[in-house]
């Protein structure tokens, strides 16, 4: 079984957050809300760990409040981001 690396919110909202790599390896996390707001964080380090950063979306998307708690739960994991879009 693999790493989900797509989370949509459960209580009837349209947020988005997904990871992706980029063509040049980097990690990226990806969050939309369905209406207007496009985010995107590039998460530094060489070898970040996808299953870190996969539980983080996960709890994240499942909060009603998803940036905030993205931010919160990356801070646990000790991942850092810095902000490239939006």
């Amino acid at each position: 079984m693999g790493l989900q690396s797509t989370f949509h919110a459960p209580h009837g909202g349209a947020d988005f957050l997904g990871w992706r790599k980029t063509r040049k390896g980097t990690t990226e996390i990806v969050y939309d809300d369905g209406v207007a707001r496009r985010m995107v964080w590039r998460v530094a380090g060489d070898d970040p760990s996808e299953a870190r950063i996969a539980d983080a979306l996960r709890v994240a998307v499942s909060s009603v409040r998803v940036v905030p708690t993205l931010y919160d739960e990356l801070k646990k994991r000790a991942i850092a981001i810095e902000r490239v879009a939006g």
